[in-house]
């Protein structure tokens, strides 16, 4: 098949990037003739794209480009026009692509990939100000609950009437667990759920847990993350060992709040701030540590970075609410707690660090085995492939009909 992937290309790269750039060696593995299209924004598909839309973090120009962005459009026709392929995915389109670039598919068989709320968010993570998550509808309800400012709501009328209208171009939409599938029906959007897969370990990879509880966090230094509660619950952990610490790995806003933060409550001499870390780097993180904690406040669309340490045998500690329930199995392959709650944060650190759970911060093999047949690559590129070949004979019938 002629594939066409569709998706912006965010600076510092991520977990929808290395999706993105996985998803495209496996189809080329596959035997699909494969073109990237990507905003030029960020590193453009790491030298990979095909074709590449202007795109820009200018906020004057992205209020306008978030609408309607005319060069992404006419990127997408004439990637159309030249590949004429058979079938078209798209992943990211909101912060830089627009809504008005899919109206060019309007013609050719479409799947939408979804794994964030921006379909259904303007702040995609339905998160409220007060830290309760959100479960309204977007709209004037986003202004009045103090979401956005008017603005900002005032652009997001016609973007969201655009994004409306041009959903209708797919003829699939894929969301990346079942929690999303939900909250995409939840707001009159109906799709269908492929958890998503992330990369196995390199060969040779063996744990080796640090003897005494070394605390892992790794993701978007932001307020939806829980940076912030980690490092609270951290502190407030009565029974630590005095040879526990914690090694936070990322970028964001509010890396030098975070160390602030750190220094307040005494604990600055047991926290690390890494940086971002590149894959190498990463797997040594999982090699050494006792457990990977996910606190974030939203309730998150999967969280590969959980996938990442389970298929590693790292012990997980996650938020229960959203799709990081779909990873972590309660006593399996790690431990659950409430969005927000730092004192039972701060209980399931405890039973981590006193062997109640996961004795020499292992997962049992058997789990380990489990999780790498449900989120393999193969297995996922096998299943899309599959929608994606439906979905390109479903338009020859049509053709054929008509």
């Amino acid at each position: 098949m002629r594939v066409l992937l569709i998706t912006d290309w965010n600076r510092g790269r991520g977990g929808a990037e290395d999706y993105m750039a996985g998803l495209r060696q496996g189809l080329v593995q596959s035997g699909d003739q494969v073109r990237l299209l990507t905003s030029s924004v960020g590193t453009a598909g790491d030298g990979h794209a095909d074709y590449i839309a202007y795109g820009t973090e200018r906020f004057a120009a992205q209020a306008f480009l978030q609408v309607a962005n005319p060069f992404a459009i006419a990127t997408v026709r004439r990637a159309v026009r030249e590949f004429r392929p058979d079938v078209a995915v798209v992943n990211m389109f909101a912060h830089h692509l627009s809504p008005a670039a899919l109206l060019p598919l309007s013609g050719t068989p479409s799947i939408l990939l979804v794994s964030d709320y921006k379909c259904i968010c303007p702040l995609g993570f339905k998160l409220l100000p007060d830290g309760n998550r959100c479960n309204d509808r977007p709209g004037l309800v986003c202004l009045r609950q103090g979401c956005v400012s008017f603005p900002h709501w005032l652009r997001d009328v016609p973007r969201y009437a655009l994004l409306k209208r041009n959903l209708g171009v797919f003829s699939r939409i894929v969301a990346c667990s079942n929690w999303t599938r939900d909250a995409l029906l939840g707001h009159g959007i109906e799709a269908e759920a492929l958890h998503y897969p992330a990369p196995l370990p390199p060969a040779g990879f063996q744990r080796t847990p640090s003897p005494s509880p070394r605390i892992f966090f790794a993701g978007r230094l932001d307020r939806e993350k829980g940076a912030d509660l980690l490092l609270r619950a951290f502190a407030h952990w009565q029974d630590r060992p005095a040879s526990a610490h914690l090694r936070i790995a990322g970028l964001g806003p509010l890396r030098a709040s975070l160390e602030d933060l750190a220094v307040r409550l005494g604990i600055a001499d047991r926290v690390a701030f890494a940086g971002w870390l590149d894959q190498s780097e990463l797997e040594e993180e999982y090699r050494h540590a006792s457990a990977l904690v996910v606190p974030s406040l939203w309730a998150e669309t999967l969280g590969l970075v959980a996938v990442m340490a389970v298929l590693r045998g790292v012990p997980v500690i996650a938020s229960e609410h959203g799709g990081l329930a779909e990873i972590v199995e309660p006593g399996v392959t790690g431990l659950l707690f409430p969005n927000g709650d730092e004192a039972a944060l701060a209980d399931r650190l405890q039973q981590l660090a006193s062997g109640t759970a996961f004795p020499g911060f292992r997962l049992p093999e058997d789990a380990v085995e489990r999780a790498t047949g449900r989120f393999n690559q193969a297995t996922h590129i096998k299943a899309l492939r599959r929608i994606m070949e439906e979905v390109a004979e479903s338009k020859i019938h049509t053709q054929s009909r008509a």
